[in-house]
């Protein structure tokens, strides 16, 4: 039976389908039935940066609001009897750990470098094997330029690679204005994976009663394909590991971006649509495509058609539509 072991942030998989952050990966017996059904890493689910500077806030504020309070006080933090948001995530951490044997990687979904960055060191301790951190900002101020909000970027990435020795992913997003120049930057300050794109929450208008609504907030399965581009354009050219995310449905999809260079890839949607039990079906299928082409490991086609190694590299940086609509018939 051919191998769909890989390695991402150093990491050893047994398959390059990993469990995204999401409400699907927020509770022990969630993460024994992914690993069960064959997840080869799992995201827990995201904490947010402004959970971690306000629960911060707060327990400082209770400390030095005591009458008689002592520098030494701080060093008893963790000891106070009330668990909170931030504590009960470093507990899923460690149980996580000694509960499931597939890499458990951290998520902490940020805007900015301030205060938070502390909170990696307490995830190093408590036994991830990893951390990725969700970073957008949305660009809508139109005093802010370009390089300052990808000065962002970079500025989490230094910060906390300053704090912890842990494998670090950066989930980012499409919207920039020279995107491989951005990877390619945190490429050099040594990130250790990319993962392409974070899904965001869009807003949609309700027109009966003139209200603004949730849009869509699964994925679709045709979502995959500017994960696919930019997976292709990239892999070769950066040393960091590369995974592609969103409207990733079906086993084809994993398949195309293995072949487009990803080392892994993380799904979210489909496994709410299908339960964690279709990773099983996901894996047999890919199986069987590798046994029809001959193929024992992903290393054998991995990046096979990646940009770098195209015979039609222009197609990649294609984006209108005229050649193909020149004899389109519907």
């Amino acid at each position: 039976m051919p191998n769909l072991a890989t390695n991402y942030l150093g990491l050893d998989l047994s398959s390059p389908i990993i469990a995204a952050s999401s409400g699907l990966t927020d509770s022990i017996e969630k993460l024994i039935e992914l690993e069960v059904h064959g997840a080869g890493a799992i995201v827990l689910k995201s904490l947010f940066e402004e959970e971690i500077i306000m629960e911060m806030d707060e327990k400082i504020h209770a400390m030095t609001s005591r009458p008689y309070v002592y520098p030494e006080t701080f060093d008893y933090m963790d000891e106070d009897p009330q668990e909170d948001t931030v504590r009960k995530y470093l507990r899923l951490i460690k149980e996580a750990k000694a509960a499931v044997s597939v890499p458990i990687i951290a998520s902490i979904n940020c805007v900015s470098a301030q205060k938070w960055t502390y909170f990696a060191r307490e995830i190093e301790k408590a036994g991830a094997d990893a951390l990725e951190i969700n970073l957008f900002v949305l660009p809508m101020d139109m005093n802010r330029t370009g390089d300052e909000n990808e000065q962002i970027y970079y500025d989490v990435l230094k910060t906390v690679k300053d704090q912890v020795a842990l494998p670090i992913a950066l989930k980012i997003s499409p919207y920039h204005s020279n995107l491989s120049n951005l990877i390619k930057r945190l490429d050099d300050m040594n990130v250790d994976g990319i993962v392409m794109f974070n899904r965001f929450y869009s807003p949609d208008f309700d027109i009966k009663d003139l209200s603004v609504t949730n849009g869509q907030i699964l994925s679709g399965p045709d979502d995959y394909k500017n994960s696919l581009r930019w997976t292709g354009i990239m892999s070769e050219r950066v040393k960091c590991s590369i995974a592609g995310t969103t409207g990733i449905h079906t086993s084809e999809s994993i398949i195309k971006h293995l072949l487009a260079g990803a080392d892994a890839v993380q799904l979210a949607s489909v496994l709410y649509k299908n339960g964690p039990e279709y990773i099983d079906v996901l894996s047999k299928e890919i199986y069987a495509w590798m046994e029809e082409h001959g193929f024992k490991s992903i290393r054998d086609f991995k990046g096979k058609m990646s940009q770098s190694k195209s015979n039609d590299p222009a197609a990649f940086e294609r984006v209108q539509f005229m050649k193909q609509f020149r004899n389109f018939v519907m």
